[in-house]
């Protein structure tokens, strides 16, 4: 595992490696979903799940997504219903039960569950009674085992230390609150407007109730934001001292995400400004104390997040990194991503076409992918870069009895160029990420990536930096 570097990374590099390219939550990535896989390959997984010894040995991680939000965030990519109707979440949390107990049907009843998250949307849009419904239908379904993450994300404008009480009640232990910026003339240009004082109450209020871990989101190269401006909100962010921060880069894409039509692009930062904004936050966390863990996410030194990174335990799943061993996941709700076995699912991504297929008692799953023998062996070595910063070629090759050098030859010649470029090191044993390197794993990653060599569009993708 690569320490954190010792010199600031220079503007120079960042702008070097400023294209686009994926997160790599999962290998291959979701854009490569096909629809030939439907429901029924869905259920041929869960099948061979429950028969093989996955089921006695394999915990679960289970997704729950809420896409309900009382107004729209003009930045905002997800997958989500705009409405101050909260009456559409009963008939939401009936559909997720049907859902539930589809799973329980193929798997059983108590499978273990060692992580799970609630994504959106704002699923704080549920009410306390709702959140309660919905809690108590996946406790009686599944085992949540003790010592377990159990996360929500929470938007600030819909909570307070009342509401927090009771998602401690519940068995959450770990908070991420969306803060994006606390300037309030970005916050007004992004339709987000929550004073600065009301996060600082509030993981104020999660500390004195004992939750595990907050995490704070911010984005960076939203409108009207400069690089001083974005400065201040890093100096109140340290002082907030949340134990994980996530660094996102905006990606204006207006053609594909319609709330982003009311962004004018002439509001937006440059590109040197965006650089800027990048490189002081990295600089910013690093000389606070954080530990860059990957990518987009710090940590401080005794978050389990940071410790897991020192020893090599660092896994990656659709929410990103995680202290959780590498599982099968569970993904219930509206266009939510799962993993069963060598497969990759996605369930429909409209309320109508979602309620359909359960109202015909078949998984809502739309598309997916069943994984190649090389998808799964490139997998592990983006996986392992991803996560442990390194690549060892007898790891791989014992586990898919492979000669990886001559199976990654070509890539092994690429890196080459990112060797000489202080990324990465090679030697006999396998291929290290360098502390300067770290930043750029992405990077580093798409080298092995078969489906983005053989198509170069990247406009999809978010920047990799």
């Amino acid at each position: 595992m690569p320490a954190a570097a010792s010199e600031p990374v220079s503007p120079e590099l960042l702008r070097r490696f400023d294209v686009a390219g994926p997160r790599y939550t999962s290998y291959p990535t979701a854009d490569r979903f096909v629809e030939a896989f439907t429901d029924q390959d869905y259920l041929r997984a869960l099948q061979q799940r429950r028969s093989g010894a996955a089921a006695m040995t394999m915990p679960l991680s289970l997704y729950v997504h809420i896409p309900f939000c009382e107004s729209v965030c003009y930045y905002c990519a997800c997958n989500k219903v705009i409405t101050r109707h909260h009456d559409k979440a009963t008939a939401y949390l009936r559909y997720l039960g049907r859902e539930v107990d589809l799973h329980t049907e193929h798997l059983g009843l108590g499978q273990t569950v060692t992580q799970l998250h609630l994504g959106g949307g704002s699923p704080t849009f549920l009410s306390d009674d709702e959140l309660r419904s919905l809690m108590g239908m996946l406790k009686r379904s599944f085992r949540l085992a003790p010592g377990g993450e159990y996360s929500i994300e929470v938007d600030p404008r819909t909570v307070d230390a009342r509401r927090l009480d009771t998602l401690a009640e519940l068995g959450f232990n770990r908070l991420s609150f969306g803060v994006q910026d606390f300037d309030p003339a970005v916050q007004k240009a992004v339709h987000r407007v929550q004073p600065a004082e009301q996060v600082f109450a509030l993981v104020a209020a999660a500390r004195e109730r004992g939750f595990d871990s907050v995490n704070v989101d911010l984005i960076y190269g939203l409108p009207l934001q400069t690089p001083e401006s974005f400065g201040r909100t890093l100096q109140q962010v340290t002082e907030l001292r949340p134990d994980r921060v996530a660094l996102y880069a905006y990606a204006h894409l207006p053609e594909r995400f319609k709330p982003q039509r009311r962004i004018a692009a002439v509001d937006l930062p440059n590109a040197p400004s965006k650089v800027a904004m990048l490189a002081q936050s990295l600089a910013a966390m690093i000389s606070s104390g954080y530990v860059y863990v990957g990518m987009d996410h710090f940590a401080l030194p005794n978050d389990p997040l940071a410790v897991a990174k020192r020893q090599g335990r660092l896994h990656r799943n659709f929410q990103g990194y995680s202290t959780q061993p590498d599982c099968d996941l569970i993904a219930l709700g509206v266009s939510s991503i799962g993993r069963i076995g060598a497969t990759y699912s996605q369930n429909a991504r409209t309320l109508d076409e979602y309620y359909d297929a359960l109202d015909h008692g078949r998984f809502p799953v739309v598309r997916g992918l069943a994984l190649t023998r090389d998808d799964l062996i490139r997998r592990a070595v983006i996986m392992s870069l991803m996560c442990q910063g390194q690549w060892l070629f007898e790891s791989i090759d014992l586990a898919w009895l492979v000669d990886s050098r001559s199976y990654f030859a070509s890539e092994l010649e690429t890196l080459r160029g990112l060797c000489d470029q202080g990324l990465v090191t090679i030697d006999e044993t396998g291929v290290q990420v360098t502390p300067m390197g770290w930043f750029f794993v992405r990077a580093v990653a798409m080298v092995f990536d078969r489906y983005l060599q053989t198509d170069r569009t990247r406009a999809r993708f978010s920047k990799i930096i």
